[in-house]
């Protein structure tokens, strides 16, 4: 009896000592596209994830909730309904979660609703990564990863896009919070030794995509016959990037130490109108176009430089548009 409590002991041991070791991660955003790719991701790796999102009705919530609903039913993930603006509420989650990791991916995001509105901007995007970046200082965690955005660039001219480049000419509040977040991030690096990664995102698409972005917003409207508005005469770029190989990024950049920013995009950047013809192609009907002038925001091109980002983290996007937009079709379809 004393041998057979001794070896049950040493296995409650064992279990107690496996579960310290796993890192638990906080991805704020969980319950959005990005978020919750990412935290499928990790749960597949091995890793405990604590997922905070507020479901504010910037899109239809359901689409959210869709996101979550498979990963509510692993035991290795915990959804927390809270909002990153509330710094009790970031603290709370900090120690009572046991978070040792970030993955700080909750934005308002969008450049032209930033103008309409760049006080809430400025409080999600600004304030919002503030409260994080203090809880983590507070409890000593391993990394902060902070998802940023290729806006950052803004009116660029020195293509493809390097994380070198002097940034001129931001043209969104939008731009402006993310750039200012990346600014605090290397503060609170360089005052408390805090390990950070920032990462400029470049045009994400694939299942699960905001409705608000072209890809979807374009794909709905020409399968409802519906005109598109098209703005500006169909020359502006974007480098469009898929999902998975935004997620392989993420990933990949949790073994970086000290302060870096990484590009992830796809390195290929496609004209509006080749865009189009795109999703005409996929879905078998023709664009209604409803020409529109450029838009107070928008940029010529966004193209990046992904040469560090192969360097650092081995990152490859794999995904070409015509095979990721088959993918977002083959998940949109069903929802429509």
């Amino acid at each position: 009896m004393v041998k057979k409590n001794a070896e049950t002991f040493i296995i409650l041991a064992r279990l107690i000592i496996c579960r310290i070791m796993v890192d638990t991660i906080l991805v704020t955003g969980g319950a959005g596209f990005i978020g919750s790719h990412t935290c499928e991701k990790l749960l597949n790796e091995g890793f405990t994830v604590v997922a905070i999102d507020n479901f504010n009705d910037y899109y239809d919530v359901s689409q959210k909730e869709d996101n979550v609903s498979i990963l509510i039913t692993n035991p290795e993930f915990t959804l927390i309904k809270g909002d990153i603006t509330d710094a009790d509420t970031v603290n709370q989650v900090f120690l009572e979660q046991g978070v040792n990791r970030v993955i700080h991916l909750a934005a308002r995001a969008g450049v032209r609703p930033s103008i309409e509105d760049p006080q809430l901007y400025g409080n999600v995007n600004l304030i919002g990564t503030i409260n994080l970046l203090e809880a983590a200082r507070k409890q000593k965690i391993t990394q902060f990863i902070f998802g940023s955005s290729s806006s950052v660039y803004g009116e660029n001219t020195n293509v493809p896009f390097n994380e070198e480049d002097t940034l001129r000419n931001l043209v969104s509040p939008y731009a402006v919070t993310k750039r200012a977040g990346e600014l605090m991030c290397k503060c609170y690096h360089s005052l408390y030794d805090l390990d950070v990664v920032c990462l400029r995102f470049f045009t994400v698409y694939g299942p699960s995509g905001r409705p608000d972005m072209a890809p979807f917003m374009f794909t709905k409207k020409i399968m409802e016959g519906t005109p598109i508005n098209k703005f500006g005469d169909g020359t502006t770029q974007r480098d469009y990037t898929f999902i998975s190989d935004i997620v392989e990024g993420i990933i990949g950049s949790m073994k970086l130490k000290g302060f870096e920013i990484i590009n992830l995009g796809n390195n290929n950047p496609v004209s509006l109108n080749e865009f189009i013809k795109t999703i005409e192609k996929m879905t078998g009907k023709q664009a209604i176009i409803n020409q529109m002038p450029m838009q107070p925001g928008d940029v010529p091109i966004t193209y990046a430089d992904i040469s560090k980002a192969k360097k650092l983290i081995g990152y490859e996007p794999k995904i070409k548009l015509e095979e990721g937009m088959k993918k977002f079709f083959d998940w949109f379809r069903p929802s429509s």
